[in-house]
């Protein structure tokens, strides 16, 4: 038996899960040193949020953070989170774009990309698969995990199978909302390892108190690579802690290798971060508690606080109970897609309006009926000619992979762009986050500007033109 791998989140996920991923590189940089001496299989330290969070509301420039980090960490591993067609927005973009934003990523400094689609549709996958590969970067294709009828251990295996004939170099399974519990990680995992010949990786989120013994069953049953995070940002709806994994493999077949001395130089580094930002207000203790609604309703904790927070607007927070019962029968209506973004918040909302109009269906959302259509790909069971009429009337639905339907539109994006743009990543920026990414070029541009002008007012003075 090979060694476990440790994939270290902290850096991304931990803090995206804990404080709507709002660490920032100053706050970073300090560690990156220390981190860097680990041996870590991999540090996920990109995508997801992570993207949006540095545009919107840091102030920073994604790719600045990115290279910065690849400069303090050489000899580990970079891994990204990858939304297939959508890259790291929320629509389906043009080939030529998703394959310039791969070649840009890894010239920028990752290794490793972890690519799913919220819909497990391979063909969503597909161009992201050839471009990581094309760029030698490890192309790791996530499977979203999630429970109901078809969601058997056969289905599955089946898509294993899938991604290992497309290309993929390894599979993580990627449970997003908490709903492995310790045997069906083994049964799962113990399957998909007699099933396919490429590594698998095991993620899942410590919301119900399950992810330490389904990392360990995961791991009796030929799991190779595992997500933690730092015990400072771990538990909660993080990951189960990098140290405590280390520990309890310890001295057994699955050892880790990793010094528990050296990670406590990194612990201590991330308690003071999480002292910070409990005082400051920005993690809530809450977050840090076990859910077992996880179980319970099978939905994502981010979800359920979306759906209560739209109730509670709406003055119908009283009907939570009927909403829940609601979303798995538009999830069975809607070909029982996995609920992850952006399909938890388009089936939650539909949940919503069925429940508060007292009519289903009566009002439709304009996501729900691209959902129906077929806009955001296949969905893993098929959805009814009858039902489907109901939502998208005369119009035809989308049989084929949603991009093949998108023209070229890179160099339109360049164009519209094109008086901001300092360097060739900016139009990556553009593309997925428009208007926000043109207001942090602006701001960018003006304290550009502001320190140029010290610069000259300070050199006026000092040697008088």
């Amino acid at each position: 038996m090979a060694k476990v791998k440790v994939t270290e989140t902290v850096l991304r996920d931990a803090h995206q899960s804990l404080i709507a991923t709002r660490m920032t590189t100053d706050e970073m940089r300090p560690i990156l040193g220390e981190m860097d001496k680990v041996g870590y299989y991999s540090a996920e330290v990109w995508g997801g949020a992570t993207f949006d969070a540095c545009l919107r509301f840091l102030d920073e420039d994604p790719w600045e953070r990115l290279r910065i980090i690849r400069k303090e960490m050489p000899n580990t591993k970079l891994q990204m989170l990858f939304r297939g067609q959508n890259m790291l927005g929320y629509r389906h973009y043009a080939d030529d774009v998703l394959e310039y934003f791969v070649q840009k990523s890894v010239a920028n400094g990752i290794d490793i990309i972890r690519i799913f689609d919220a819909l497990n549709d391979i063909r969503n996958l597909d161009t992201a698969i050839k471009a990581a590969k094309k760029e030698g970067a490890h192309a790791q294709v996530a499977i979203s995990y999630t429970t109901g009828d078809i969601f058997t251990t056969d289905y599955y295996v089946d898509y294993a199978k899938q991604i290992e004939s497309q290309g993929a170099d390894s599979i993580c399974i990627k449970d997003m909302a908490a709903l492995l519990t310790p045997y069906k990680t083994a049964e799962l995992t113990k399957a998909l390892k007699a099933a396919v010949k490429i590594p698998i990786q095991l993620h899942t989120h410590y919301t119900s108190g399950l992810a330490s013994m389904c990392l360990l069953k995961g791991i009796e049953n030929g799991a190779d690579i595992i997500d933690t995070a730092m015990s400072p940002l771990a538990l909660g709806t993080s990951h189960a802690p990098t140290e405590a994994m280390v520990a309890a493999l310890q001295g057994t077949e699955y050892d880790t290798g990793l010094d528990l001395k050296q990670l406590t130089v990194i612990r201590d580094y991330f308690m003071k971060l999480r002292k910070k930002y409990i005082d400051s207000g920005l993690l809530d203790p809450k977050m840090l508690a076990t859910d077992a609604n996880a179980l319970i309703y099978q939905v994502p904790g981010g979800m359920l606080s979306n759906l209560l927070s739209q109730l509670k607007q709406a003055g119908k927070e009283d009907q939570l109970e009927e909403v829940m019962k609601e979303v798995p029968r538009v999830r069975k209506d809607a070909g029982y897609p996995p609920l992850v973004t952006p399909t938890s918040q388009i089936v939650g909302t539909q949940a919503v309006f069925n429940v508060i109009t007292g009519e289903r269906y009566k009002m439709v959302t304009k996501e729900f009926k691209g959902l129906v259509k077929g806009e955001y790909g296949k969905t893993p069971a098929p959805i009814s000619d009858e039902f489907r009429k109901k939502i998208i009337g005369d119009e035809e639905p989308i049989t084929c992979r949603p991009a093949d339907l998108l023209a070229p539109e890179l160099d339109k994006l360049r164009m519209e762009c094109a008086e901001w743009v300092e360097q060739d990543e900016d139009v990556l920026s553009y593309a997925q986050f428009g208007q926000v990414a043109l207001k942090f070029f602006e701001k960018r541009r003006n304290k550009k500007y502001h320190i140029d002008g010290e610069r000259a007012d300070f050199e006026n003075q000092v040697h008088p033109v």
